[in-house]
């Protein structure tokens, strides 16, 4: 079973086209990044972006500026059919484990099709996320 880190496109990004794990800029994304790698230990990391579906740290991508929270259901499902289909391209959705540090509209219309996955943040407003992402990092280094 690998551990498989999916996290949200964010707002703010880089004015040129470069790989995602550099696009995105806000704190949020890098400390959620920093905790893929750090703590969780993951496998593999995905950004979910709301233009692109699943995209690797490594892909190279032009700015954009679409988001799912301003997306109609429908789209929202159509957009979450093609992340699945990625998906089970690059992991395996019955035995692997998903760690989401996603908002709901990211996470909704996947979660039904994953046997194992879990929402370490789940709840949180964006001031609470960045400090539960602080603390868990500290943890780790003072490890």
């Amino acid at each position: 079973m690998k551990k498989i880190v999916l996290i949200a496109c964010v707002s703010k990004k880089s004015d040129k086209k470069q790989k995602t794990e550099l696009l995105y800029q806000s704190s949020l994304f890098k400390k959620e990044l920093q905790y893929a790698k750090e703590v969780i230990r993951a496998d593999k990391i995905f950004i979910l972006s709301a233009l692109h579906g699943l995209l690797n740290l490594s892909d190279e991508i032009e700015p954009y500026n679409l988001t799912l929270n301003d997306m109609a259901v429908a789209k929202r499902k159509a957009w979450a059919e093609e992340v699945l289909k990625s998906l089970r391209e690059n992991a395996d959705i019955e035995k692997d484990e998903f760690v989401f540090l996603a908002g709901e509209r990211y996470r909704q219309f996947l979660i039904p099709f994953l046997k194992n996955y879990s929402i370490p943040m789940q709840g949180l407003k964006i001031g609470m996320q960045l400090q539960w992402l602080t603390k868990e990092l500290v943890k780790q280094n003072e490890k």
